[in-house]
């Protein structure tokens, strides 16, 4: 699935905060995340996180196509993981609980039994699977719609990277937008010479055959890019001294707040699980109550 990360100036507030105190943010948040599995406090983080998403003011179109990725991705994990199979539960929930369906049966030629039932506990846990899934994914979604390309490597390098891993970031969240673009240039360029890509027909290997014009464009394209980006950073120099940045950032006050905050979202998170031992798989009653 191609994604087009593409960015759009909207003058919001987010967009004024430095990148780098927003990267960090965001994966102190991360972190804060992953050691709850308590819906209560998942959604205090779901909160802080679509907030996050409203302020950028990004609309429907610019990130329908990532949203689509997401909802598939997460629907695949709880129905699969969750509900079907209970691999990706923990504890009691994956062993026992107070079953709410239960289905039996068997395969005619080999006698195979069939055996499935679907515990409160299991449906709980996917609602909280999901909101969990939600608050991380939902974080990270609004940095690619409201970051600058050109930023990049500076952000990477500001925060500690070397100059090879910060301009191999810089390269990896250039590529898709880069080959999506590559795409509809040469699809455009098929079409003008009479190639009619709605008429894809025939078994697998047909279409592999009448779609060729484009993917292998595209391909060799990519190939070629890569190669020259190879040889001007040689030629260049690249990784042998210390490398500076066309543009500088610089941290303001409401950086050092933003990761201030999530600094002690962190703290709190820690006193929470390993003081209090909290956070940990909470079903409340009424839910059961209802079966």
């Amino acid at each position: 699935m191609l994604v087009p990360l593409s960015f759009q100036p909207h003058g919001t507030i987010i967009e004024r905060i430095d990148p780098r105190a927003r990267w960090i943010f965001s994966f102190l948040m991360l972190t804060a995340i992953v050691y709850f599995w308590d819906i209560r406090f998942l959604l205090f983080f779901f909160a802080i996180s679509f907030t996050q998403y409203f302020l950028a003011r990004l609309s429907w179109k610019e990130t329908h196509r990532g949203w689509l990725f997401i909802t598939i991705l997460i629907s695949m994990m709880v129905i699969v993981n969750t509900l079907i199979t209970s691999a990706g539960t923990i504890g009691a929930v994956a062993t026992g609980g107070h079953k709410v369906f239960v289905w039996n049966a068997s395969v005619p030629v080999v006698g195979w039994a069939i055996h499935f039932s679907l515990t409160a506990e299991r449906l709980w846990f996917a609602l909280t699977q999901i909101i969990r899934l939600l608050s991380i994914t939902s974080m990270f979604l609004v940095l690619p719609f409201t970051m600058d390309p050109r930023l990049y490597g500076s952000t990477f390098s500001g925060m500690g990277l070397s100059a090879r891993l910060a301009y191999s970031f810089d390269l990896a969240f250039r590529f898709i937008p880069t080959l999506v673009r590559d795409f509809n240039v040469t699809l455009d360029a098929q079409k003008a010479r009479g190639y009619e890509v709605d008429r894809v027909e025939g078994g697998l290997f047909a279409q592999v055959r009448k779609v060729a014009p484009l993917i292998i464009p595209v391909t060799m394209n990519a190939i070629l890019s890569g190669e020259d980006i190879a040889n001007a950073m040689d030629l260049r120099c690249f990784g042998i001294g210390k490398r500076t940045w066309i543009i500088k950032l610089t941290y303001k006050w409401h950086d050092y707040a933003l990761m201030a905050f999530g600094a002690l979202v962190l703290i709190a998170t820690l006193v929470i699980s390993y003081g209090y031992k909290l956070g940990g798989f909470w079903m409340p009653g009424w839910f059961l109550n209802l079966f």
